[in-house]
């Protein structure tokens, strides 16, 4: 029987094309949602994602933005309303990564990583809020890393924005809370995505070899608990943020 869950409800997740983002939108249909599938470049893949959802899904489209773009960030949430309804349901998971030794890290690389991984959170925070403070209802997951968590000496500008996403995430819900807005954040490890397979494959298998757990993590086994987080299972949960890392925290 299927567990609808998220029936009447939108869902809008940024980066919604690929990896955890897919699964994210997979998970969240398969739950009765209608949902908006975000990406930037690649539109192909956002075919595919929405191919993968339409027998599930109540409704779904796909909307292109560039999230740390204030203007194309109002356009999408604007074209998903029009087509979806409110949204009360937001998971931040567009970001970028890089991995760098300090004396190869360019202001522009630090500039870029903040306006995606932190802009871009705020940007699309900030377009649903107010409506769902009027509604008094609201849901939304950030996508954080188990590199905003532990120290990463080569991924200054990428553990620092993760980290910044984590206190973001707490100081939203507190703001939030008298307006039944929920905000709390998932920090994934490892996680065999298009990003893990093309990384360095020792770099990789000695993070399996220092997770407790002895190997990578899956998206649906993120997606899950973005599912806790956004379900009323959770219900007396926010401003928390929950490691899925097989235990190398």
């Amino acid at each position: 029987m299927k567990d609808d869950i998220f029936s009447d409800r939108t869902a809008l997740v940024t980066g919604g094309a690929r990896g955890i983002g897919r699964s994210i939108c997979e998970m969240l249909a398969g739950h009765g949602a209608r949902v908006a599938v975000n990406y930037e470049r690649n539109e192909q893949a956002a075919h595919e994602t929405l191919a993968s959802i339409e027998n599930s899904a109540a409704d779904a489209m796909i909307v292109q933005a560039d999230v740390s773009d204030e203007e194309q960030v109002a356009r999408m949430t604007e074209a998903v309303r029009e087509r979806l309804g409110p949204i009360d349901l937001l998971v931040n998971n567009a970001g970028i990564a890089s991995s760098t030794p300090h004396d190869e890290l360019p202001f522009a690389t630090w500039k870029r990583m903040f306006e995606v991984n932190v802009d871009g959170p705020y940007l699309t925070t900030w377009a649903v809020k107010d409506e769902m403070i009027a509604r008094e209802y609201g849901r939304i997951v950030n996508i954080s890393s188990l590199a905003g968590i532990k120290i990463k000496g080569r991924m200054i500008s990428y553990a620092t924005t993760k980290s910044a996403l984590i206190s973001f995430t707490r100081h939203c819900a507190e703001a939030f809370a008298p307006h039944n807005i929920r905000v709390n954040c998932v920090a994934p490890g490892l996680t065999n995505t298009e990003l893990a397979r093309s990384a360095n494959p020792d770099m990789v298998e000695h993070l399996i070899s220092i997770t407790p757990m002895g190997r990578i993590g899956e998206p649906e086994e993120i997606a899950s608990v973005v599912k806790f987080l956004l379900s009323d299972d959770s219900s007396f949960v926010t401003g928390q943020t929950v490691p899925a890392c097989g235990g190398r925290c």
